[in-house]
Order: C-alpha cells, then sequence, then structure tokens
C-alpha cells in the first residue's frame, strides 16, 4: 500500500456508536485532537436496550456534531474524510452511526472510512501515550482481551470466554443496587467501595490456558451478596460486607486478566504493555499491570481517562492512519459488522 502524503486539508471526522455513547471527535492529521464531545444513553434501568440507544444517538446527532465543529472551529467542507465505528458493537447503535457517516460522505463527497472499534482503542492509546510498538491489555463493557501486532495485523493472544470484563463489574454493580454518578460507570461504585478493604470471599477463579471466563465469577459474586450484612459500613461479624465483595470481585478479575496478560508478555518479549478500554481507569488495575511490567523490564502506559471510555476521536484518528494507506470504505461495502474482530483488520501503518 502507498502512503497519501499530498492533501489540501487534513481533517478526519469520526463517529463512535457501537454501545451506548454517541460521539463525534474531528482530528487533525498530525494526531492533535481539535474535538471530542459525546453524549451518552442512560436507561431507566437495568443495561442497554439497543434500539433505545440507537433512538438516543438519532436525536443528539446533530447537536453534538455541532459542539464537535464549533469546538474545533472548522467547517465541514474543511474535512478530508469520514470515519465511523463499523464493528464490532451492538447493530442498532452502529447502524444509526453509519447511516450518519454516509449522509455525510455522501454530501461532502468525500471518502468515507470504516474503523474497526477494538483497533481505534489500541490506537488512541498509542498516540496518547507515546507507545509505539505494546502488547495491550484493552478491558470495557464489550471486550476483554490481550493483543500484540505480528505480522500485519493486532493478534489475539487470550480473551474471555463469555462476558466481558466491564459488563461483569456491571451487571454485580446493579445486582448490589449500586449506581455511579451521571456518565460514569457503576465500576467506578465498585471501586470506591473496594478502596482499603483486605477480607477475602472466595470465588471462582478461571483460568483456561491464555483465555479466561468471569461468568461463574459473577454469579458467585452476586450471590455472595445474599450473605452480606444490612449496615454496610461497619465490621461485619460472621457475614460479608458488601465492600468485601466488591473487593473480592475486583481482586479475582484483575488477576485473572493479569495472569494472561503476563503470560503474553513472557511470549511477545514486548517492552511495551498498554492498557487500554473504559475499564483501564481502574486504579488497582493498573497497579497490578504495572507491576508486571516492571517485572518484564517494560513500560507501563495507561490512556488517558478521557480516552479510556468509547469516544469519536479514536475513531477519527485510525480512521486518518487508514486513510492514509489507502484503506477507504465504499458506499456499497459500508454495512456495519457486528462482530468485526480485532485480528481481522489490516494495520499497514505498523509496517
Amino acid at each position: 500500500m502507498v502512503k497519501i502524503e499530498h492533501m489540501t486539508s487534513k481533517y478526519c471526522l469520526g463517529i463512535e456508536s457501537s454501545a451506548d455513547d454517541f460521539s463525534i471527535g474531528i482530528v487533525a492529521f498530525n494526531g492533535e485532537i481539535l474535538a471530542n464531545q459525546s453524549d451518552s444513553y442512560i436507561p431507566a434501568e437495568g443495561g442497554i436496550h439497543p434500539r433505545e440507544a440507537a433512538r438516543h444517538h438519532a436525536d443528539v446527532a446533530d447537536s453534538v456534531l455541532q459542539q464537535a465543529l464549533n469546538k474545533a472551529d472548522i467547517k465541514v467542507k474543511e474535512l478530508t474524510c469520514i470515519a465511523f465505528s463499523q464493528g464490532p458493537g451492538l447493530g442498532p447503535s452502529l447502524r444509526t452511526g453509519a447511516t450518519i457517516a454516509r449522509a455525510l460522505a455522501s454530501y461532502l463527497k468525500i471518502p468515507l472510512v470504516g474503523v474497526n472499534h477494538s483497533v481505534a482503542h489500541i490506537e488512541i492509546g498509542k498516540l496518547k501515550t507515546g507507545a509505539k510498538d505494546p502488547l495491550t491489555l484493552y478491558v470495557s463493557g464489550g471486550n476483554t482481551m490481550v493483543t500484540a501486532y505480528a505480522s500485519g495485523r493486532y493478534r489475539v493472544f487470550g480473551e474471555t470466554l463469555d462476558i466481558a470484563l466491564g459488563n461483569c463489574l456491571d451487571v454485580f454493580g446493579r445486582a448490589a443496587g449500586l449506581k455511579g454518578k451521571k456518565g460514569l460507570p457503576v465500576g467506578a461504585a465498585i471501586e470506591r467501595l473496594s478502596h482499603n478493604r483486605q477480607r477475602l470471599v472466595t470465588l471462582p477463579y478461571v483460568v483456561k490456558g491464555m483465555d479466561l471466563s468471569l461468568s461463574g465469577l459473577l454469579t458467585a459474586a452476586t450471590a455472595a451478596l445474599q450473605n452480606q450484612s444490612s449496615n454496610f459500613h461497619t465490621t461485619c461479624q460472621g457475614v460479608y460486607c458488601l465492600e468485601d465483595v466488591c473487593f473480592s470481585l475486583q481482586e479475582y478479575a484483575f488477576s485473572m486478566v493479569t495472569e494472561i496478560t503476563e503470560r503474553a508478555l513472557a511470549h511477545t518479549e514486548k517492552k511495551e504493555i498498554l492498557l487500554t478500554g473504559g475499564v483501564a481507569a481502574n486504579r488497582r488495575l493498573q497497579t497490578m499491570i504495572a507491576i508486571i511490567a516492571e517485572e518484564h523490564d517494560a513500560q507501563f502506559n495507561v490512556v488517558p481517562k478521557q480516552y479510556a471510555t468509547d469516544n469519536g476521536a479514536m475513531i477519527a484518528w485510525t480512521g486518518t492512519l487508514a486513510y492514509r494507506y489507502g484503506l477507504i470504505t465504499p458506499i456499497d461495502e459500508s454495512m456495519v459488522k457486528l462482530r468485526w474482530r480485532v485480528d481481522k483488520v489490516d494495520v499497514p501503518w505498523m509496517q
């Protein structure tokens, strides 16, 4: 592939809509993030309702677009290309973003670039930390995997066999009646309750080779809630406090992902580790990954908190990388890919 260098304007607008966040980012081709505006769908109760999330995205799209253009202080005619999250993700949400992206690209007569959501999380982490060729632990509400670049693609060295780490924490948190602040995941409430706890509840630890399973852990942790004290802020006698269960859930889950990350690090011999995705904001997980990085003489990097969750800037930046290597998505090939794996995506810019 030939790298494209000569362009009259050098801005990419990226649309992220794979789950509950609708976000638009505008990024210059030199990596400067000019805008990164978001609006989140927050259900009244329970988890994400895909159709309601898609309706939310359609409702706020115009407002978020205007906010992004105003923040970046550019006009739409200055854009070079439009990037969008093509997958993986929730079908209705992805299709809403893709429809908006197609409309913009067609109206402006500029190229459309479909971006893999998981690759985007890796690339924004690299951009903001300066990492070049890291082993990446990507943990979010929808994904849990350990990846590293090899032979033209990001290869998966370990992953969850069932539910993702972020989803595990969210489901447990809802069962426990926890609510994060507006715009923040329930996982933040679990982290807060876990702080300075030491009493460990025995829970399942399931690592199978280079993969892990979290569904049994979630079931056991949720069952442990039935044996907790009604007074969460005293030392419990004979039963477990909510804080103990939160602490134990974190320790077990984070130990499992740390184990497979360390094994992949030893195998690949990478000299950098990148922690990215929404769960990357957890301080306890950061500490555990930093320890194995130090033990293997690797540099530890964690994506900044404002870019850890789903955001349009990561789509825009990855769109620029793809565009510069001629990876354009024709309109008739821009259908969303709900299960688009990271190891099915060519990343020629890594060569």
